[in-house]
């Protein structure tokens, strides 16, 4: 798959229209010089394909490139159904796929005069691997990866005084170090208060934008009117997982029979699994040793990269 680069824009200052410069370096793990999106973090340089703008002209939009933010115009390749973790090669500059579409915070000028901007749906971003400059003509390929992209996750920490800052979240960075040491990217950790609606959106946003694996969420499992995580957790599941949540509670019941109290569930969301843990480092370990094993055979299942469930010869 290719396409050809048809525009290449920046912007000195935030929250601006980008202008098409024709020509600039991409840094790596930085963005394109003299960019204001450029840093370091996973949206260093945003893409829309060509085609999705020349659409929305043919409805009166009458946009120039730059004009959705957006740095790379390319023609010939539709982001949108390409994955996260889709390597783009653009002569020796390279880039890796980190997020497709945005939440539209304020609505642009854009967005007033016509009632929508493709931007938040079609556009994706990437972050600069290896660096190179990059110009209006050249042709940018989607190049293949030399080994599968590592498992990523994400880790949510549901507590009221940790937000606030009352007490130190050891939950969070325990189940990080353990996700870590397993060989998992950990893409993103949150530390949110015990609010259903933030937990939803925030699960919404990363399933359905930054795509992980997995999502672990530890705390809001338990009887307190604020323990939400259960029923924000179902509330953007698209499919049930209940065996883990199961077996976690299984296990756990014979540490202590106060297990028993423990609401957390595990579901679906696109090609994500969500689990919740408890609260206490201890008992996320605890819940990790049941099911962390499984992972790799569950994950492979969501990316649609195994086919065959049966078990190996000579096993029941």
């Amino acid at each position: 798959m290719e396409g050809i680069v048809r525009a290449v824009c920046l912007s000195r200052a935030r929250g601006t229209e980008k202008t098409n410069v024709g020509r600039a370096e991409l840094r790596p793990d930085w963005g394109l010089v003299g960019d204001a999106h450029a840093g370091h973090w996973h949206r260093q340089v945003s893409l829309l394909s060509a085609d999705k703008i020349a659409a929305f002209n043919a409805r009166g939009a009458d946009v120039q490139p730059g004009a959705f933010g957006e740095n790379l115009v390319v023609e010939g390749l539709d982001f949108r159904a390409l994955p996260v973790g889709t390597l783009l090669r653009c002569g020796t500059a390279l880039l890796e796929m980190t997020q497709i579409g945005k939440e539209c915070h304020t609505h642009c000028a854009i967005y007033h005069r016509m009632g929508e901007c493709i931007m938040p749906h079609e556009g994706v971003f990437a972050k600069v691997v290896e660096g190179g400059v990059i110009a209006v003509g050249d042709t940018m390929t989607v190049e293949a990866r030399p080994a599968p992209l590592p498992f990523q996750a994400a880790v949510i920490t549901l507590s009221d005084r940790c937000a606030a800052g009352a007490r130190e979240d050891k939950s969070g960075p325990a189940i990080v170090a353990r996700l870590q040491a397993a060989g998992y990217e950990v893409i993103e950790t949150l530390l949110l208060p015990d609010d259903r609606a933030t937990l939803e959106k925030e699960l919404r946003r990363l399933c359905d934008q930054r795509r992980p694996d997995l999502i672990l969420t530890t705390g809001g499992t338990g009887f307190s009117p604020r323990d939400v995580s259960p029923e924000a957790t179902l509330a953007v599941a698209e499919r049930q997982a209940p065996g883990i949540a199961e077996a976690i509670r299984a296990a756990s019941m014979r540490i202590t029979p106060r297990a028993m109290l423990g609401r957390g569930v595990s579901v679906i969301r696109g090609k994500t699994l969500i689990i919740n843990l408890p609260g206490s480092p201890k008992a996320c370990n605890e819940s990790m040793d049941v099911f962390l094993d499984q992972m790799p055979h569950a994950l492979a299942l969501l990316r649609g990269a195994v086919t065959d469930c049966a078990a190996p010869a000579g096993k029941d």
